[in-house]
């Protein structure tokens, strides 16, 4: 699968990381696309930076000179973790004034997956709203929102339950966490 790892300046680097972590260049061509702000988030939140498998593609958000700018080289799936909400809001609104918002909008129109994991809270109405004409043009929705049935007791733990949610709406077999029932091995 051609995959697009696209990190914005919203706190939740560790997803984004934790998503890096689990998806393997030989098996998959992954490519990565900071925001602007993206790298000052990272310094704060990843001591030591963002840590890229070997293999793994890093495109400029404002040159639009790359495959997936075109509706006729779109990647299998698109991800966008952490996603600020001011991100979300453009994409909901076909606005493309970097290659990660042209690629966000070339995934919905060509109607491959688009996958948003926003980090926010509270909501607003207008947060709502950009969810709605996301979910209508076809992006999926996927709040960073960890679950506890499994009982993770590091910080790594709790956010690969979110990132297990992310590979298996991607597509990607993983064995990241023990699912709802499953006898742990």
């Amino acid at each position: 699968m051609r995959l697009l790892i696209a990190i914005t300046g919203a706190s939740g680097t560790i997803y984004a990381q934790r998503l890096l972590d689990q998806l393997d260049p030989r098996r998959h061509e992954v490519h990565v696309m900071l925001s602007q702000y993206a790298p000052q988030v990272i310094e704060a939140e990843q001591p030591g930076g963002l840590r890229l498998p070997e293999g793994v593609r890093i495109h400029n958000h404002r040159s639009m000179n790359l495959p997936f700018a075109s509706g006729s080289n779109p990647p299998d799936a698109m991800v966008v973790i952490p996603c600020s909400m001011g991100t979300l809001g453009r994409i909901a609104h076909g606005l493309s004034s970097d290659s990660m918002l042209r690629c966000a909008d070339v995934m919905l129109k060509e109607r491959r997956k688009l996958i948003l994991v926003p980090r926010e809270t509270p909501l607003s109405l207008v947060h709502v709203r950009n969810f709605e004409l996301l979910l209508q043009a076809g992006a999926q929705i996927l709040p960073a929102n960890p679950h506890f049935y499994n009982r993770p007791t590091t910080v790594d733990a709790v956010a690969d339950t979110v990132v297990a949610r992310v590979l298996d709406h991607m597509g990607v077999e993983h064995r990241l966490t023990v699912r709802w029932q499953e006898e742990p091995e």
